[in-house]
């Protein structure tokens, strides 16, 4: 068995053309799943202050992004364009997770990891292809760097990343994305509905394996889950934190009631304190 996994993982992670990184990252989840890759124990990740990206989307304040009605040809590229920015980004977590935890969780991990990136790079070619329709690509609009950002913030450990990435960035997706598949139906777009229905329907899952994680390293520290998320939220992610929530979905993907009650409470008390 050769420990090329962190290596192959940072090697995908820092490729800068997308085309090439969605390759890349399929064939590394293919290549996973043949055996013959696994974590080394004793490897050290390095701080990714710059992932590997194109030139262009430019990225600015997230205010500097722009939002038009889905009425317009520029309004849907603006808005398939963020989307696709999401799961490029997605792409880039998920392969970050391998590099920098697998060596400290079991090998379940890296492939529920390795599993992710690579649907949302299916998700990041289905969106490209329908901007190609409309007579767009990614990178003709600007981007932010929210996504990255978080992932820096959650760099030094994986409870904290299990916990404010997939049940907390993710998960947001959840809540809003059937509203969208509605709209785009009604608009007539029915194949932009089906591409989001897809990608809904797949987050589900991602946001599942996050929790999954989440738990996984309560229960091996000690610790209670929700007043644990409680804090990491109120530390890092109250601007983040935002309804309504989709209970149907967020139920799906594994939180339970309580923990729902416990968004609605914490997202009105943070809203408050925001002020």
């Amino acid at each position: 068995m050769n420990h090329q996994l962190q290596q192959l993982a940072h090697q995908v992670l820092m490729t800068a053309d997308p085309t090439a990184k969605v390759e890349a990252t399929l064939n590394l989840f293919a290549r996973y799943c043949e055996g013959g890759l696994s974590a080394d124990p004793h490897f050290v990740p390095e701080r990714v202050e710059f992932v590997g990206r194109p030139e262009k989307p430019e990225l600015v304040h997230p205010r500097d992004v722009p939002r038009r009605g889905l009425g317009s040809v520029s309004g849907q590229i603006a808005f398939y364009h963020a989307l696709a920015h999401i799961e490029f980004n997605a792409i880039n977590l998920g392969l970050d997770a391998v590099y920098r935890f697998a060596d400290q969780m079991p090998s379940a991990f890296a492939h529920d990891w390795l599993d992710v990136a690579a649907d949302e790079a299916r998700h990041f070619e289905m969106l490209s292809t329908h901007l190609a329709s409309l007579g767009a690509k990614y990178g003709d609009n600007t981007a932010h760097n929210n996504l990255w950002e978080m992932a820096l913030r959650t760099d030094h450990d994986v409870m904290v990343r299990m916990a404010l990435v997939p049940r907390v960035l993710e998960a947001r997706g959840l809540d809003v994305a059937p509203g969208m598949i509605d709209k785009l139906r009604h608009l007539g777009d029915s194949s932009g509905a089906d591409i989001l229905g897809t990608i809904l329907e797949e987050e589900v899952r991602h946001v599942a394996i996050g929790n999954r994680w989440f738990l996984q390293q309560c229960e091996l520290r000690g610790l209670q889950p929700q007043p644990t998320f409680r804090e990491l939220l109120r530390k890092h992610t109250r601007g983040f934190l935002s309804g309504p929530f989709n209970k149907e979905y967020r139920k799906q993907a594994g939180f339970t009631d309580q923990e729902l009650l416990d968004l609605e409470e914490m997202e009105e008390q943070f809203a408050s304190e925001l002020r």
